[in-house]
């Protein structure tokens, strides 16, 4: 059984994605031992506690450094005890402890296909306005290993989404996260869970 602790700053549609994919069967073996939010607010937490998970903030506001938030985030994941951390929308960067810690063993969505429109800066709309102002015709997903650099680890999968005339960032977020990012990240926990990725 994979025990995955998913990490998320928003909504959390991505990890209703992960909850619904373990519920009708699309992702098997795989359970989800903790969330975790950066953000008191955020609507993944009540999702969470909905389907009675454990869920956490550990918020940058509540620590005098970004040192001792690093430090709290860390000891949180792994007070989880998970084989696998999935960055599911978190708008955080990891620390390099963690990453070290988890090595080849957190996994990110990000909304664009790398190389294009990631790295500092793109995260959230900013990715999907971004492709707006540039003009491409096809963006979509990447599910990718989580390494020190942003956006350069070993991609896992990726799929593409056509951009359409008229589309505003809000419309072409919404497509790539229906057409893409839900689809890609249940595939991506199922064949790890099943020992088809990142198996050592």
């Amino acid at each position: 059984m994979l025990k995955i602790c998913v990490c998320v700053s928003g909504g959390g549609t991505n990890l209703q994605a992960i909850i619904d994919g373990i519920a009708d069967g699309t992702i098997t073996n795989t359970q989800i031992v903790g969330v975790i939010s950066n953000n008191k607010n955020a609507y993944a937490l009540e999702r969470a506690a909905a389907h009675s998970i454990p869920a956490a903030c550990v918020s940058p506001k509540d620590f005098e450094d970004r040192a001792q938030f690093y430090d709290a985030l860390l000891e949180k994941v792994k007070s989880y005890q998970p084989d696998l951390v999935v960055l599911a929308g978190f708008l955080v960067n990891v620390p390099e402890a963690m990453i070290r810690e988890y090595k080849n063993r957190i996994i990110n969505i990000h909304p664009s296909l790398i190389p294009s429109f990631c790295g500092v800066g793109y995260y959230g709309l900013k990715v999907h306005e971004a492709v707006l102002q540039r003009g491409v015709k096809v963006t979509g997903a990447t599910v990718h290993v989580v390494d020190e650099g942003m956006d350069t680890g070993r991609i896992l999968f990726q799929k593409a989404v056509s951009v359409e005339e008229g589309d505003t960032p809000k419309m072409l977020q919404q497509r790539v996260m229906e057409q893409a990012e839900w689809i890609l990240l249940p595939k991506a926990i199922n064949k790890i869970a099943n020992g088809e990725l990142l198996s050592e």
